[in-house]
């Protein structure tokens, strides 16, 4: 049973037919779990009798003629942000090395058992979900099933990688800076990071990154992240910021996909330098717009320099909070992480202010160019991954660059819905993936989008995962 080949819906719906179990169904995961993950180091966590216990419970829930969900018997990873009843949650990090299970599922991974899903264990991540490299001390690093030498993007990589080798259909991620967009792009799947708090993040725990961050769910194709996310979306009375449920199902996103009459193509958003092995694989997707019948219009400079600095005002401070309560314990912290955290100390009020001001502006820049056109798209990385051996840091047209991933987190800042769609294979290999990101709360523009550039493009080979052959 090849996840990578068996749409998420088409699975749940043999569970409901009773033509698979859902024990079945997990087993395959648990089994090509323990073949192919020493190689690449996806999850972190796998507890077999729990998930076994869940699969038996949705098998007797179909046996007496309940309907499971639309997720019925699909087995996910939990990215190790994220909670799950019965797994500790250690972000990574060697300060909650030895935390206790949670008792209970975060809001995310609860509304996925209610549909039906089935948590098999944890994914990696880099500490606090810092960086587009997914590497800590606690659990090492997670490798690209493409190519194992290169990191598998971050910080959503051990999601990204357990999907790209086959080890589950879904699994849970977060995007604060580009990090469902980054390891997706960075592993050939499609990925969307939905309008901010579009998937809410009530619960006992407050949001992180101040308005950054936005909960989702990685998968194979767009067509399985849409199935998941109708399953999430929605209103939350603990979430302050919470969406109310869409007014159109995101599942019509499926059944009529196409791309806007005017779309904009901006190469580098008019503030970078692009990888020549990325942008000749990103420029295909210009022929496949116009092909779908789209008017191009080619957009240099969407923002007039880079908002970095103001990005990290915000994360930052944020990474100051979060850390703070253990400061006596930073020794066993990431370096980085406290030197992030100590300029955070240092960020005076009124400078935050002004980095949430930019994201305002920003926002009014978006508003102006939508009014042109109703789509926008880049490339997602300006590098291809890096080798693992770098650290995290990439390289664009023979320099070295740490920050090869600039191209996401301006939408982050605009909290616009945005999707990556893999464009191919550069001359190493490397997968190549393109971003699209839409007007404000116009989710649907961009799932209709990206689920017709993905059937245009017609990308469908798979990693060849080293210790496959044993599963």
């Amino acid at each position: 049973m090849d996840f990578r080949t068996i749409p998420v819906a088409e699975l749940a719906r043999r569970v409901r037919d009773r033509e698979l179990s859902a024990r079945e169904v997990v087993t395959a995961a648990l089994d090509r779990i323990e073949a192919v993950n020493p190689d690449v180091n996806a999850f972190v966590a796998v507890d077999a009798e729990r998930a076994l216990d869940q699969a038996g419970a949705v098998d007797q829930l179909v046996a007496t003629g309940g309907d499971p969900g639309p997720l019925a018997g699909v087995p996910i990873g939990v990215k190790d942000s994220e909670d799950a009843a019965g797994y500790r949650t250690t972000f990574g990090s060697m300060l909650f090395a030895t935390a206790p299970g949670a008792v209970h599922d975060s809001l995310l991974v609860a509304r996925l058992r209610a549909a039906g899903a089935v948590v098999v264990g944890k994914t990696n991540l880099p500490e606090f979900a810092w960086t587009a490299h997914t590497s800590n001390a606690l659990f090492g690093t997670t490798r690209n099933p493409w190519t194992p030498d290169h990191t598998a993007g971050g910080s959503s990589g051990g999601s990204a990688a357990a999907i790209a080798s086959g080890m589950v259909p879904l699994a849970t991620g977060s995007d604060g800076g580009g990090s469902i967009r980054i390891p997706s792009s960075s592993c050939a799947l499609s990925g969307f990071k939905p309008s901010h708090n579009r998937v809410p993040s009530g619960g006992p725990r407050a949001a992180g990154w101040l308005g950054l961050s936005t909960k989702g769910v990685l998968g194979r194709t767009i067509d399985d992240v849409v199935v998941a996310l109708a399953a999430v979306v929605g209103p939350e009375p603990t979430d302050l910021e919470a969406l109310p449920r869409p007014e159109a199902s995101w599942l019509d996103a499926l059944v009529d996909p196409r791309v806007p009459a005017r779309v904009a193509w901006s190469p580098a958003l008019g503030y970078t330098e692009v990888d020549r092995s990325v942008m000749e694989v990103a420029e295909r997707v210009v022929g496949a717009l116009d092909a779908l019948g789209a008017e191009v219009v080619e957009v240099d400079t969407v923002f007039a320099e880079d908002p970095l600095d103001d990005w990290l005002a915000i994360v930052d401070t944020c990474l100051l909070r979060t850390l703070e309560p253990y400061e006596a314990q930073w020794g066993s912290v990431t370096r980085v992480l406290v030197s992030l955290a100590e300029h955070g100390r240092r960020i005076p009020a009124l400078r935050l202010v002004r980095a949430l001001d930019r994201c305002h502006m920003m926002n009014l820049r978006l508003v102006e160019l939508f009014r042109d056109v109703r789509l926008l798209v880049t490339p997602t990385t300006a590098g291809a991954p890096p080798l693992n051996a770098h650290g995290g840091r990439g390289v664009v047209n023979g320099v070295v660059d740490p920050n090869w991933v600039r191209l996401t987190y301006p939408f982050n800042m605009t909290r616009s819905p945005a999707a990556t769609v893999c464009a191919g294979l550069n001359s190493e290999g490397l997968p190549v993936g393109v971003q699209l990101i839409g007007p404000q709360h116009a989710d649907l523009v961009v799932l209709r989008s990206a689920a017709a550039l993905e059937q245009a493009i017609g990308f469908r080979e798979t990693a060849p995962v080293r210790g496959a052959e044993a599963s």
